[in-house]
């Protein structure tokens, strides 16, 4: 875990790798109580028989899933201290160019790609790369803006 002290510091490591989180296994329990919660039960997901004669051979976890667990990288790569809140503030990319078969385990490498100072804060862009274990290429690549506030 890497502290930055405020938003100076923050804004001094744009576009320097800050770390890699753990890994966390994707399971079946998981994809199904995501599918529950979003109302996408699509086959690929959540039938397990239809899945394994299916592309992949068995389910694949939602790319929203796989996006899901950004937050979570962030927070295990680094953090900014001094800050009163941290507002979820929207996304400017995401792709999804490999799929998460069940059972995978995936991590996310880190940078800060921008800081944009405003009067009470900053919006701070992180890019994180996902990566599924024994996958050659990235299963998320997603930008993740933060309203940070002073």
């Amino acid at each position: 875990m890497r502290r930055l002290q405020g938003l100076d510091e923050a804004e001094a490591a744009v576009g320097e790798p800050l770390g890699t989180s753990d890994w966390h296994e994707i399971t079946q329990d998981e994809i199904s109580a995501f599918a529950d919660a979003t109302h996408d039960h699509y086959w690929i997901h959540t039938d397990t028989s239809r899945a394994a004669g299916g592309p992949f051979g068995r389910t694949i976890a939602h790319g929203f899933l796989t996006l899901s667990h950004v937050p979570l990288f962030i927070h295990e790569v680094y953090e900014i201290d001094g800050l009163q809140l941290t507002l979820n503030y929207g996304l400017n990319k995401v792709r999804f160019p490999a799929p998460v078969p069940v059972g995978s385990r995936i991590r996310g490498s880190v940078e800060i790609a921008a800081v944009e100072r405003s009067e009470k804060g900053a919006q701070v862009v992180s890019r994180v790369v996902v990566e599924a274990e024994g996958s050659s290429r990235p299963v998320c690549v997603a930008e993740i803006v933060v309203m940070c506030v002073e």
